[in-house]
């Protein structure tokens, strides 16, 4: 079975567009209602992490994922994740700050909710508008998927 990214995060916070990115697919956007699997990815609504009796989908999902990516949008850092939460994850999980460009000034603040969320550096902070952080987010899971998979194309 080929293993996957899982993209993790509350609803509007980005994880279809960067899905996409990681796909280098155009699928339309809308609201995800079920987990979507793609050719690189697995695409996970945002009602998954706002409600805490779905999480053990997201944990059985994250089963045949190589890695989870733990959203936070930065123009908008609301606390969505309990404590310790990607501890709960066997396979590495790597945090992912989105609309970077839109409040740099909640920078640490992100920061903090990732270490609460058990989440460990380096956080890759990006902009999904202009596509900034993208490509270093892309080489870090090139990297570690290669590694792990070594047939993986993003």
């Amino acid at each position: 079975m080929k293993k996957r990214i899982m993209v993790v995060g509350p609803t509007q916070v980005g994880k279809s567009t960067l899905v996409n990115r990681l796909n280098d697919s155009d699928r339309p956007l809308k609201k995800t209602q079920d987990v979507i699997y793609g050719k690189n990815t697995i695409d996970t609504p945002g009602s998954y992490i706002e409600n805490a009796s779905m999480y053990k989908y997201l944990i059985a999902t994250a089963q045949t994922a190589s890695h989870v990516l733990l959203l936070l949008d930065s123009s908008r850092p609301v606390e969505v994740y309990p404590p310790n939460f990607a501890k709960t994850f066997t396979c590495p999980v790597i945090g992912v700050i989105t609309k970077a460009d839109l409040a740099p000034e909640n920078a640490d603040l992100c920061r903090q909710q990732m270490q609460r969320i058990g989440v460990s550096e380096p956080y890759f902070s990006i902009s999904l508008k202009d596509n900034t952080g993208v490509d270093a987010l892309k080489e870090a899971l090139k990297k570690d998927v290669l590694e792990d998979l070594g047939d993986i194309n993003l």
